[in-house]
């Protein structure tokens, strides 16, 4: 069974702008990070993998199927878990109302098969406790951790998450960590985020997106050391700098092209992604 997303020339366009321009990626089993300011063009590509959106142009094959054809992409959906940023709920649904009809959207059709995997995904994300409460009553946490768990039901080949630990505190993200960490069967992982630490912790490989373009495919650690010798610390704010920011002890620290005899400074995957991203993610920044 074929388990990998490959897009050749994957082209999309909102009136004049690409929000996806010409992109090629290949991406197997594990866990891969996708990184890119607001704009980049993440969410476009994750709702085209999620098979919610055609591309303009380019040629799409998600786990060996073809979603412009209609029974590819049943079998496709069938094989996928999609936790979108900002997830439709039915509010007067209860917690395990909405899981188990996800569930059924999946084709789970044994009752009883359903009704346990429900719960085992509500485990997983530590819901159990709220399962009969109204997704009305719920907090912002607990809705992300519900949009978490709908996705995980089935153990998914493909699994695409759009900024899934936004509005989660310390523990929860830890708890985030862990349940994607010990996914059975190695799926396609692809995690959208915002938050590097997130991708450090559990990605084998970073990709990082700006205006519709790939502009980094590697490991976090050769991603840092992309910054090494661009980075450097300083008393004094030192205009010339692409970024610059005081920190706690009172010095500035400086990503950019170092002026000459600089005190170099250890370079961060913060400090790879924001030189990668550029004018793009200074402007979400600023």
């Amino acid at each position: 069974m074929n388990n990998s997303i490959e897009l050749e020339g994957v082209t999309k366009r909102y009136g004049s702008v690409h929000a996806l321009d010409r992109v090629d990626l290949t991406i197997g089993s594990g866990i891969t990070g996708l990184l890119g300011p607001n704009g980049a063009g993440k969410t476009t590509l994750l709702r085209i993998l999620a098979t919610v959106l055609a591309p303009d142009s380019g040629a799409t094959v998600l786990l060996g199927r073809d979603p412009a054809m209609s029974d590819d992409r049943t079998e496709i959906r069938r094989r996928l878990g999609y936790m979108p940023q900002e997830p439709g709920f039915y509010r007067n649904f209860t917690v395990f109302e909405f899981v188990d009809y996800v569930g059924i959207l999946k084709q789970i059709t044994d009752r009883s098969q359903r009704h346990d995997e429900v719960r085992r995904v509500l485990d997983h994300v530590d819901l159990t406790e709220v399962a009969r409460r109204k997704i009305k009553a719920l907090s912002g946490g607990m809705r992300r951790r519900l949009a978490l768990a709908q996705a995980l039901l089935a153990h998914p080949d493909l699994l695409l998450l759009d900024e899934p630990t936004a509005g989660l505190d310390p523990e929860q993200r830890l708890r985030f960590r862990a349940v994607v960490s010990q996914l059975p069967n190695r799926p396609v992982v692809l995690l959208s985020t915002h938050q590097t630490e997130d991708v450090v912790a559990l990605c084998e490989r970073v990709i990082v997106l700006a205006s519709g373009v790939v502009r980094f495919d590697g490991t976090p650690m050769t991603m840092t050391e992309a910054a090494r010798g661009r980075v450097w610390t300083a008393t004094e704010q030192d205009i010339g700098a692409l970024l610059s920011w005081r920190m706690g002890d009172g010095k500035f620290r400086h990503i950019g092209d170092p002026p000459a005899g600089a005190a170099q400074a250890e370079p961060t995957i913060d400090d790879a992604y924001l030189l990668l991203a550029g004018r793009d993610a200074l402007t979400v920044a600023s």
